[in-house]
């Protein structure tokens, strides 16, 4: 990809800004900040920014050029994973650059003083990452808990960027200033739930404009959040025109200009155009196949296994896709453009589509308007997009393990850019989802309890699509993972005799998993207990946060049906059955039903827990609260052996 001039960078990429006040300069450290345990805002923090500042500046002479200063407290064990500092920049043609790095380390001696511990300049290392991009690597010496750690940097070339005030932990003050001369219209949309500060100072030539936020909680992990980013307090920053001797000239785009570019681009839209030679095997696996979806299934398949994933994400061909084929080797931007390349050279509607993983962000799908602006930066992948008798397919070759009839579980739900007819460069906006996609586990529990109250029995479970995508990493590990995962990690006290697998190879069917256990009932006197929730994956309540900030997102429907069947031993009885019961949810999204009876020593029970919806907005919290507290009783609900008199 040819460099982008600096006009060029500040149209396709997004910034944030920061309120004036003095700051220590660096070096300067407070004794109290030193002498510090935890965070007074945020007691649970590991560590915390205690300053995070940025000043990016347009120099006439040389482009755009951002100073930045970073200081952190260390609080725990855990919070001295931030001593290691990796500072990425955009490499490529010399497009950018990383410089004048200065960090050092902050301690207390035992008489009080101050010590100051540098980072040696022959300890801050490159390390390419690709094509396009390198990174400047450090650990800071002598870093223990207590510490502060201090380092600042000049990246050129760098383009406007998004502001964070929020990070995973705690920050104390966030400040972001942008200097830019009046020829440079810019507009700023805040996200943000918190207040911040704002101050612009319009000088005689240049636009100062300051942001600033104080005391902001450290965003905590939420389960099943789509993206943390999204809900993490930034601004964002667009270029809007320039005004150059007199005339201002709109710099927004539209999207087909945007891929007007893509497809000019020689590591993307000329990589397409390529003619990717057939091998002589796939030739020989397609001779007689006449069915589209089983020459898009060959195909497929053969490039997951023909072709290895270097780690390296992006929507770009760095190496050039027929260099890849060769090699076997390459980028998900390559190994993907390979497969379109196959698709339509065996004259199936295939296409280039452009996503955006969940753990990347949000696409801004919008045209040019008031605040979402078109950008190819926006994407972290490429994919093929087939049409077969009205029915989509979405193929991402470098997963190894999903099947032609999944949609990838990373790009589930979200808006992909499908570039249809590249001559013309025609495109569409399109939903990745089929309404019948579902992870679905069905279980069956065996158990033979014995008169010393000892459980011992076997579980079956059939994990079919999503259900078996997310457990077949575990099960690839190798046993010994599998039982720490799901079975001794998820029920202390259990103990795993055997475990097999089935269908470990074959992803048209389900994965099935068979565990021989034993487990220890509780006791109190005469009395055992026990429920059904043995191995269901359902042992734990995530939800158990009385507020939640972000949305729910499950990614897929889900059904679980729990099948359990349990040996009573002689001289004991069951203090009656749990009741037949049914919930729901006042949407209907979610339904739970158990059923149970007994015939002589023998107590049966169904469990049908269903989820309509993948995702549930935060203001449905206080209801999905609720309702999981209820379902989680429910599924661990107690069966009472009390022995016969």
């Amino acid at each position: 990809m040819k460099r982008l001039t600096f006009f060029f960078v500040l149209l396709f990429t997004a910034t944030a800004l920061s309120a004036q006040k003095d700051l220590p300069a660096f070096g300067k450290v407070d004794k109290a900040d030193l002498e510090m345990k935890e965070c007074d805002f945020d007691e649970k923090a590991e560590a915390m920014i205690l300053l995070d500042e940025a000043d990016l500046s347009f120099i006439p002479s040389s482009g755009m050029e951002m100073r930045r200063r970073v200081r952190i407290k260390i609080l725990s064990d855990k919070g001295m994973d931030w001593a290691n500092v990796h500072l990425s920049y955009r490499s490529e043609a010399a497009a950018q650059n990383i410089s004048s790095i200065d960090a050092q380390t902050y301690n207390l001696d035992p008489a009080g003083n101050i010590i100051v511990t540098k980072v040696e300049k022959k300890l801050i290392y490159e390390k390419k990452l690709n094509k396009k991009f390198t990174e400047k690597v450090f650990t800071f010496p002598e870093v223990k808990v207590g510490s502060v750690i201090e380092y600042k940097f000049k990246h050129t070339g760098i383009g406007l960027i998004d502001w964070y005030f929020q990070r995973s932990i705690p920050v104390r003050y966030s400040r972001f200033i942008t200097d830019f001369p009046h020829e440079i219209e810019t507009h700023t949309t805040p996200r943000c739930s918190r207040n911040y500060e704002q101050k612009t100072d319009e000088k005689s030539t240049r636009t100062v404009k300051t942001y600033s936020m104080s005391n902001v909680p450290g965003f905590r992990d939420e389960p099943f959040i789509l993206n943390e980013d999204f809900y993490r307090d930034h601004l964002e920053t667009k270029v809007t025109a320039f005004n150059i001797n007199g005339r201002r000239t709109n710099r927004v785009v539209n999207w087909v200009q945007v891929i007007k570019y893509l497809m000019e681009d020689e590591d993307f839209g000329v990589q397409i155009k390529k003619n990717i030679p057939r091998t002589a095997e796939l030739d020989e696996k397609l001779k007689g196949i006449t069915a589209p979806y089983e020459k898009m299934k060959t195909i497929y398949k053969y490039v997951q296994d023909n072709m290895e994933w270097n780690k390296y994400e992006g929507i770009w061909a760095l190496d050039g896709v027929k260099a890849a084929w060769k090699d076997k080797k390459g980028t998900v931007g390559e190994i993907n453009l390979i497969l379109v390349n196959l698709l339509k050279d065996a004259g199936l509607d295939a296409f280039p589509v452009l996503v955006s993983t969940h753990d990347n962000g949000i696409v801004n799908a919008s045209d040019a308007g008031t605040y979402d602006y078109p950008g190819f930066y926006q994407f972290n992948k490429v994919m093929a997009y087939v049409k077969i008798d009205n029915k989509v397919y979405v193929l991402d070759a470098s997963q190894k393990e999903t099947p032609p009839h999944l949609i990838p579980a990373d790009i589930l739900l979200t808006e992909g850019l499908v570039i249809e007819k590249i001559e013309t460069f025609n495109w569409g906006w399109r939903q990745l989802w089929h309404d019948d996609l579902r992870a679905r586990n069905v279980i069956q529990v065996i158990g033979m309890i014995d008169e010393s109250g000892k459980m011992e029995g076997e579980v079956n479970i059939n994990s079919f699509d999503y259900a078996r995508l997310m457990r077949l990493p575990a099960v690839k590990e190798g046993k010994e993972k599998y039982i720490e995962k799901y079975a001794t990690g998820a029920m202390p006290g259990l103990t795993v005799d055997e475990v097999a697998f089935e269908n470990v190879e074959s992803d048209s069917l389900p994965l099935i998993q068979k565990v021989k256990f034993k487990l220890p009932l509780n006791a109190s006197g005469d009395y055992r207990y026990f429920s059904n929730n043995i191995l269901t994956g359902l042992e734990k309540n995530p939800f158990v946060a009385d507020s939640r900030f972000s949305d729910v997102f499950f990614g897929f429907k889900q059904q679980y049906t729990i099948l359990s069947n349990f040996t009573l031993p002689d001289g004991y009885e069951l203090e009656g059955l749990p009741k037949n019961i049914r919930m729901i949810m006042s949407d209907t999204s979610i339904s739970i039903a158990r059923s149970s009876q007994q015939s002589g020593n023998v107590v049966m029970s169904r469990i049908q827990l269903d989820f309509k919806k993948p995702i549930y907005q935060s203001s449905q919290y206080e209801e999905l609260h609720e309702f999981y507290k209820q379902l989680f009783d429910m599924l661990n609900e107690q069966y009472v052996l009390r022995k016969k008199k």
